[in-house]
């Protein structure tokens, strides 16, 4: 009686065993190639969707709500300062990290972290001038539709609609 459900037992086990095998050299398999396939043709570097922190995207997010022509004398406007707004915008950047550099500077010292917050309160105001002095000069040759939806941007969800 002892001897039968061993028997039973192993040969269950066998066919674990080998079905575990199989599952296991199967998932190899296609992990092996799926390795190949990649090492072999170059996947292209695409934008991470829902990252749209930059100040390109935030014109482009605005063109794109603007009548073509007006979107497209943005577009001008943002192409031809595009440089000093970048310059800016990474200004704000290292004024940031000089913050945090400051922060963690041993022996502390509250003024290097006041002098440091206080550049990059003026990196942001220079920035935020020059993002103004672009929609200004661009809103200067766009029509008055254009300007009306510059106006209501960006649309929020959920906005109450006021009738009269």
């Amino acid at each position: 009686m002892s001897v039968l459900p061993k028997a039973e037992s192993s040969g269950r086990a066998r066919y674990l065993l080998l079905g575990s095998l199989t599952l296991n050299l199967l998932f190899a398999g296609a992990a092996g190639t799926m390795a190949l396939q990649h090492s072999y043709t170059p996947a292209p570097l695409q934008q991470v969707v829902g990252i749209k922190h930059g100040v390109e995207q935030r014109f482009y997010r605005i063109a794109a709500s603007l009548p073509p022509d007006d979107a497209k004398i943005m577009r001008t406007e943002f192409h031809t300062e595009a440089v000093k707004l970048a310059t800016a915008e990474a200004q704000i950047r290292l004024s940031e990290e000089a913050v945090r550099d400051s922060l963690r500077a041993e022996p502390f010292d509250p003024a290097a972290v006041r002098t440091a917050m206080a550049q990059t309160s003026a990196a942001r105001d220079n920035f935020y001038q020059l993002v103004h002095e672009v929609v200004a000069s661009a809103t200067t040759r766009m029509s008055a539709a254009g300007r009306e939806t510059l106006a209501d941007w960006p649309q929020r969800r959920g906005k109450a609609v006021i009738t009269q």
